[in-house]
């Protein structure tokens, strides 16, 4: 006998048959969504963060801002005690000005000092003329020494002549052989030698008093020469003082360059739009270089970054469109754009090897399900808001392709 199919078990068999279907259906649309449209529900919301330190050290006279509250760029922050600044500043353009006016002074005492150099050289020019003056009259004194040296040496002779003349014919005056005549002539003319004679020695005296005096004039001039020559060199290295003040310029600039940055850091402003956080101190708290403040979040910019299987990474690439939902507001959408996609992770010890000195150490297990590791993937929030985004809140992050 043929088994009769009843209409109502032929309707059960084409649901069940449906069903299959369906269920087959909606596992491969599940299995192309997570593979061509990945999500991951472990994204984190971040944005760039910097700690706000000042650049001196001071007690915090005013405070401009609150815990969470949202500043804007160039707003003023706090402001530190700038007297000691100002009075370092303040020194400085002293230090600064006090060195110019050296420098004008130095100047006209230079000009001065090479007017004493023109000086010093027409006197060394006039010490030199006169040396040469009275080295030509020393020479000449020594010829007029010469001179009456021969003219005495003459005159001696002329007077021995004459006197031995005036022996020889006194005798023969008794004899009547000359004339006495005669012999007042050569008793005059030896008085004339003998008279003669003492004039060439007392030029000769002259001459050689005026030699003396012609060598001292000498050496004076050498005296004149060499001091005249001296402070020739003297004032020439006078000049030469300018060149140790104009090099302080640089370092009496920077003196005042460094104070005017000091003081300026006095006042400290934000750097760009930003969530101020983690402020913890008060007015008349002690700053010190260096050390950070309270933080600022950039609100500017905003990302949720994901952590996406190695398996899905094949379907994601920088310039995909993405939404990003947060759990405070599940209900609100947030488009973005993949920036970037992770390079690296660290390894699991127990999967790779421990490298380090000597042999690689293998760790041995025996696993048979194997995880895939996951990559960041960076995704940047179009046009956020200032105020819906929390940094380090979790995020779901949906990548839809270009």
């Amino acid at each position: 006998m043929a088994d009769v199919t009843t209409p109502h078990e032929s309707t059960i068999r084409k649901l069940r048959i449906g069903i299959v279907v369906a269920t087959v259906i909606t596992g491969l649309l599940v299995v192309y969504v997570v593979n061509y449209y990945p999500r991951t529900d472990t994204a984190v919301v971040f944005a760039n963060y910097i700690g706000i330190a000042p650049q001196v050290d001071g007690p915090i006279t005013h405070f401009y801002v609150h815990e969470n509250q949202y500043v804007k760029a160039g707003e003023l922050l706090f402001e530190i005690d700038d007297r000691p600044y100002r009075y370092a500043l303040e020194k400085a353009k002293s230090d600064q000005e006090m060195l110019e006016g050296q420098i004008l002074d130095t100047k006209r005492v230079i000009a001065s000092q090479e007017n004493g150099i023109s000086v010093s050289q027409a006197n060394t020019h006039s010490a030199q003329a006169d040396l040469s003056r009275y080295a030509a009259a020393v020479d000449e004194a020594k010829a007029d020494v010469a001179n009456s040296q021969q003219g005495v040496e003459r005159a001696k002779a002329q007077w021995a002549y004459a006197n031995n003349n005036l022996h020889r014919v006194e005798p023969l005056l008794a004899k009547q052989f000359v004339t006495a005549d005669q012999v007042d002539l050569a008793r005059t003319q030896e008085v004339a030698q003998a008279q003669a004679l003492k004039q060439a020695e007392s030029q000769l005296k002259l001459s050689q008093a005026r030699l003396i005096s012609a060598d001292a004039q000498y050496e004076r001039a050498k005296a004149v020469v060499s001091q005249s020559q001296a402070q020739l060199e003297q004032s020439r290295n006078a000049v030469s003082l300018l060149d140790p003040l104009t090099a302080q310029r640089g370092s009496k600039e920077s003196a005042v360059q460094t104070a005017e940055y000091n003081l300026n850091n006095c006042r400290v402003y934000a750097p760009f739009d930003a969530r101020v956080t983690n402020l913890i101190l008060s007015e008349g708290a002690y700053a010190h270089t260096g050390q950070q403040i309270f933080t600022l979040i950039d609100a500017r910019n905003w990302w949720a970054i994901g952590n996406f299987r190695e398996t899905q990474l094949k379907h994601i690439a920088p310039g995909m469109k993405a939404d990003v939902y947060v759990l405070s507001r599940p209900n609100v959408r947030f488009n973005g754009v993949v920036e970037s996609v992770g390079y690296g992770v660290t390894p699991s010890t127990d999967v790779i090897t421990n490298l380090g000195n000597g042999l690689p150490d293998l760790t041995r297990t025996l696993n048979w399900v194997h995880l895939a590791s996951r990559y960041p993937v960076r995704v940047r929030i179009s046009e956020p808001p200032s105020d819906s985004l929390r940094l380090g809140e979790t995020a779901i992050v949906i990548i839809r392709g270009f």
